[in-house]
């Protein structure tokens, strides 16, 4: 009897030793670390503090892949700024589109709520990129504007891809990799802090009148970048001015 008891105890530990483990597993993926506000993050994406390497999961709707020449160009920027020894990796794939002609920004999250699949683990922090196949509930006909890309958590972004489709590769109208690469370079500035929302400023530079952008109208961080504006114009891709990545470097970043 005494065997049999001492067998059912190992038995107990075991299991719950097992239960522990898997426990542990889980706890270390936190899905709330990824649905913080914009910028919160921008320590830990710039530095290798607590993160050493990046993986972008890169998720788009048949018919709206970015090019890959436009993915080199978004890990070559990452790479200029950010401190990841162990290195940046795309994981790319196709999703079903939603059947959603225009999009309000909870309409997206809902779509990353359901589809992402890549969340802050170890020493590898998560990206969240979502090409879409509708347009942003923010266009406005009356301003002539519209969105091309909308960072909205600290590691989400959304490029609205119809739309930049519907504006690049024409007579007069720039090339997509290069309008494609501007969207979403912006976007993750914002992620990164710029301007003013995650890397305080080192010189006063936020534009009066487009909060979180600089004022500096040849800046990456410019606002037009975002809006489509002038974007007839463009023959290269913006960069960042030296007062947004002084903002980085004091951030963590290079």
């Amino acid at each position: 009897m005494k065997n049999k008891v001492l067998i059912f105890l190992l038995l107990l530990i075991f299991i719950y030793s097992c239960s522990k483990d898997t426990v542990n597993e889980e706890e270390t993926v936190n899905i709330l670390d990824n649905r913080q506000s914009t910028g919160s993050s921008a320590n830990d994406i710039l530095s290798d503090d607590l993160f050493t390497s990046i993986v972008i999961e890169l998720v788009y709707v048949q018919g709206f892949e970015p090019s890959q020449n436009t993915i080199n160009n978004f890990v070559s920027f990452l790479q200029a700024r950010t401190f990841k020894p162990n290195g940046i990796t795309v994981e790319k794939r196709e999703v079903p589109s939603p059947g959603v002609e225009i999009y309000s920004i909870d309409d997206i999250a809902d779509i990353e709520r359901e589809q992402r699949t890549k969340y802050n683990k170890g020493s590898q922090l998560a990206i969240w990129a979502y090409f879409s196949d509708g347009k942003s509930e923010n266009d406005s006909e009356q301003d002539n504007t519209v969105v091309l890309g909308t960072a909205y958590w600290n590691t989400s972004f959304v490029i609205y891809e119809e739309t930049i489709q519907g504006l690049s590769n024409s007579p007069f109208e720039p090339d997509r990799t290069l309008l494609e690469t501007t969207v979403i370079n912006h976007e993750f500035g914002h992620i990164l802090g710029l301007t003013d929302l995650g890397s305080p400023m080192q010189t006063e530079h936020e534009d009066e009148t487009h909060e979180n952008h600089c004022n500096v109208d040849s800046c990456l961080m410019y606002w037009a970048s975002e809006f489509g504006i002038g974007i007839n114009n463009m023959s290269s891709i913006p960069q960042l001015d030296s007062q947004c990545i002084a903002d980085l470097q004091a951030n963590g970043g290079r």
